[in-house]
This record gives C-alpha cells, structure tokens and sequence, in this order.
C-alpha cells in the first residue's frame, strides 16, 4: 500500500512499484485529464506537476513518488472557477482536438510557476517534448502569455495577499 498524494488529497493504492502513475492517475484515482498516448514519454500528453516540475506520468513509476505531491489537470480548478491557465486556453481557443492540450497546459503551469513572464523561445522550449498536430500552435503561445497576465493580475489582488476588500 502506498499514500500518494494528488491534488492537495492523500489517497492509499494498492499497486506495484513500477505501475507508472498514469495508470493509477487513470484507473484508480479516476483523474482523466492526464491523456495515455504514446506510453514511451516522447509525446507529452499524461504530463502532470510533480513537486513543481513538469513530469510525464506514463514513465514514472510509484516506487519514485512517496511523500511527493502530484499536481493533476483536474487540481488547478473547476468548470465554475477555471485556474488562469486554463480560463487563457479557453479564452483564446487554444484547443483544436483536445488530446495534447492538458500536458501542454500542465507543463505551462509549471513554467509559470517558475517564470511569470517567460519569452515565446522559452515557452517554445518548455513545450518542446509535446506532439500536437492540430496547429494552434500561436493560439497556444498567446494563451500561455495571457495565462501569465492572469496569474500576475491575480497574485497583485487583495484577496491573494490576504488583505480585506
């Protein structure tokens, strides 16, 4: 048995040590945004966050995720209250078919995490290991830029700092 935690919630599975955390992500925790696609790490759509970095969860297995915490698509917010970066993708139409797109917007948010205002080569950087044939490609960079905007505006509110309104 193993306590793995994601999305700010403990949860104990039951599995191998070399079950790659896709497949609990997927079939045990039923957290459906990390997408299975090429199951080699070379296509970039079951990214998740792992204490802050951007990891492709269809090569890493449990034995290496004890008392981390695993940051899913589904953990940045709700269809009611979308997180900034994914309000940007909505806002600029960033997704054609969808299958890359959650990977893409994990990885952005761990950049942004780290670098506020990134420049279009290191975000182009950041994305590089993704496939995606759709070509949103600008539409992507702009909701990755207004994602930055968002996040910026809403670390500078009062409610983010704390004070009263």
């Amino acid at each position: 048995m193993m306590t793995l935690k994601v999305n700010g919630r403990e949860h104990q599975v039951d599995v191998e040590a070399d079950t790659p955390l896709l497949y609990v992500l997927r079939d045990d925790l039923k957290l459906n945004a990390a997408k299975y696609g090429c199951g080699l790490g070379q296509c970039g759509s079951c990214t998740v966050i792992v204490d802050g970095k951007a990891v492709l969860s269809c090569v890493v297995p449990m034995v290496l995720l004890e008392g981390k915490h695993i940051t899913t698509l589904e953990g940045l917010g709700t269809i009611a209250e979308p997180a900034p970066i994914q309000r940007a993708f909505m806002e600029e139409q960033a997704a054609q078919c969808g299958y890359c797109i959650p990977g893409m917007m994990m990885r952005a948010q761990a950049l942004l995490q780290k670098n506020s205002k990134p420049t279009d080569e290191q975000i182009r950087a950041e994305l590089e290991p993704h496939l995606c044939r759709c070509g949103t490609h600008m539409r992507i960079l702009r909701a990755i830029h207004r994602a930055a905007r968002l996040m910026d505006t809403a670390d500078a509110s009062p409610a983010a700092s704390g004070s009263a309104r």
